[in-house]
C-alpha cells in the first residue's frame, strides 16, 4: 500500500482550513501552515476557528494522523503539493499582495524538484506568472515549468452555504504547463466532483474576478433601483418577484444595506486596478462600487426620515441593529455593511445597540458594543429596530409585533405590518 501524498496548505482560515480538512479526509497527509501560534495550538487541540469546519471534523482527521497544524516552514520540505490560501486585501485603492509575497518567500527555500505550488488567493490576472513565480524561482533555485510546477485555482468558498461546499462546487485550474495543470487536477480530483481545466493561470485568475464582478454589478443595479423605487412609491421587492416569473433572460438579485464579505466588495477592484495599469478604465465596476458603498449612508438617511416622521430626532434615538455579520447565519464580519452603517449612526448621535447571536462583540470607530439579548423589554425600549442581517435564529415576527418601528433592509418581514417599513 503506497504512502499518502504529503500536502502543505499555507493559511488556515476560511479558505485554507476547509481545504486542508477535505484533503485529509481524502487520504492526503496534510500539514496546515499558519503563523498565528494561538490558532495553531487551537487547531491541534481540535478547536476549529471556521464555521464551515466543525470541531468533530477537525478532531477526526487529527485522530487519523492525516492533519496537523504548524508554524514551522520546514514542514513544507516533504510536500508534493503546496497550496497558498492567504488573504489578499485591497487597501488605499490598490491590491495588497504582501501576504502572498511573504508566503512565497518563506516556503520557496523548502521546495524540492517536482513539487507543485498552487495559488488560491484571489488576485488580478498575471499575479501567478509575474509575481509568484519569480519569488519561488529565486528562493528555491528551481525553474518553474521544468523543475517546479505552478498553477492557479481560485477559491470558491461561500461561508455558511449548506448546499454547496468544496466537493460539489466545480474547481477551476490553470497551470503554466500541461503537466502543472494535470498535477493540480489530480490533487483536487480526489475530493472535488468536477475540476475544470483552463488554458493557464491568467484565465483562471480572470474567471474568479468575472464571477464576483457579475454579482457586484447586479447588486448595485438593484440597490440603485431600490432607491429610485422608493422615490416613485413602488415596492422594489414586489417588482423583483414579478420580474423573476420570467423563465428566461432574467436572474433575480436583491437590494440591501450594502455588500460585504471577502469577495464581492473586493475582487472586482483587483480587475479595475489592473486595467488602470494599462491606461484603461473599468467603468461599470467603479460605478457599482460607488452605488454599493453609498447604501449604508442611504439606510441611515431612511432611518432618520422614519424617525422624523414620528417627531423623533436621530440624535439621542435608540437604534437597535439586528444582525451585523455580512450575511445570514455566520459570524464573518469581513467588509460587513453594518460597520459603516453603525459608525454613521453613532456619528449622528444615535444610541446604538445590536443583537447578533453570532457576533458577541463589535468594535466600530473606537466604540465597543456588546451583543444584547433580544428580550421584549429591549425591543419595546428602542425607537427603531433596524434589520441589517436576517439570521434564521431571530424571530423577526416577534420583532415586528413588539418593536415600535422596524426598518427591514432584507425583506425578512413580508407580511402586512403597520410599523414595518421595507427598503
Amino acid at each position: 500500500m503506497s504512502e499518502p501524498t504529503p500536502v502543505a496548505i499555507i493559511g488556515q482560515g476560511y479558505v485554507g482550513l476547509p481545504l486542508a480538512v477535505a484533503a485529509a479526509e481524502a487520504g492526503y497527509d496534510v500539514v496546515g501552515i499558519d503563523l498565528a501560534d494561538e490558532r495553531v495550538a487551537a487547531l491541534n487541540r481540535g478547536e476549529s476557528p471556521v464555521g464551515d469546519v466543525s470541531d468533530e471534523q477537525l478532531r477526526s482527521v487529527l485522530a487519523a494522523g492525516r492533519y496537523r497544524a504548524s508554524s514551522d516552514w520546514s514542514r513544507v520540505r516533504s510536500a508534493e503539493v503546496v497550496v497558498i490560501c492567504v488573504p489578499t486585501p485591497y487597501h488605499d485603492d490598490a491590491p495588497d499582495l504582501s501576504y502572498v509575497e511573504r508566503a512565497a518567500s518563506s516556503l520557496a527555500p523548502h521546495l524540492h524538484e517536482g513539487a507543485v505550488v498552487i495559488l488560491e488567493s484571489t488576485t488580478y490576472p498575471g499575479t501567478t506568472e509575474e509575481l509568484l513565480i519569480p519569488i519561488l524561482e529565486a528562493g528555491s533555485g528551481l525553474k518553474a515549468g521544468v523543475e517546479l510546477h505552478v498553477a492557479f485555482s481560485p477559491e470558491r468558498i461561500d461561508p455558511g452555504n449548506e448546499r454547496f461546499g468544496l466537493r460539489n462546487t466545480p474547481k477551476i485550474v490553470g497551470g503554466i504547463t500541461d503537466t502543472a495543470t494535470d498535477r493540480a487536477v489530480d490533487f483536487y480530483g480526489a475530493f472535488v466532483d468536477v475540476v475544470h481545466r483552463v488554458s493557464g493561470p491568467k484565465a483562471a485568475e480572470m474567471a474568479k474576478l468575472l464571477e464576483n464582478t457579475f454579482r457586484h454589478i447586479n447588486i448595485a443595479l438593484v440597490n440603485e433601483l431600490a432607491v429610485l423605487a422608493d422615490g416613485l412609491g413602488v415596492d422594489i421587492w414586489e417588482v423583483i418577484d414579478a420580474a423573476a416569473t420570467k423563465p428566461f433572460g432574467f436572474m433575480p438579485f436583491y437590494p440591501g444595506p450594502g455588500v460585504g464579505g471577502h469577495c464581492i466588495p473586493v475582487d472586482p477592484m483587483y480587475l479595475s486596478w489592473r486595467v488602470r495599469q494599462f491606461g484603461g478604465a473599468a467603468k461599470f465596476i467603479e460605478l457599482a462600487r460607488d452605488v454599493n458603498n453609498a447604501m449604508p449612508v442611504y439606510v441611515v438617511s431612511r432611518v432618520q426620515d422614519l424617525l422624523n416622521d414620528r417627531s423623533k430626532p436621530l440624535r439621542g434615538a435608540v437604534v437597535l441593529v439586528l444582525g451585523v455579520a455580512y450575511k445570514a447565519d455566520i459570524s464573518d464580519m469581513r467588509e460587513s455593511p453594518a460597520l459603516p452603517l453603525v459608525e454613521a449612526l453613532l456619528d449622528k448621535g444615535a444610541v446604538v445597540t445590536y443583537h447578533d447571536p453570532h457576533v458577541p462583540v463589535l468594535e466600530v470607530g473606537g466604540t465597543l458594543l456588546r451583543n444584547v439579548d433580544l428580550t421584549d423589554d429591549v425591543l419595546r425600549s428602542c425607537d427603531i429596530a433596524l434589520l441589517v442581517t436576517a439570521h434564521a435564529s431571530v424571530d423577526h415576527e416577534r420583532v415586528a409585533a413588539t418593536a415600535p418601528l422596524v426598518f427591514d433592509t432584507r425583506n425578512a418581514l413580508r407580511g402586512s405590518y403597520p410599523n414595518v417599513v421595507r427598503l
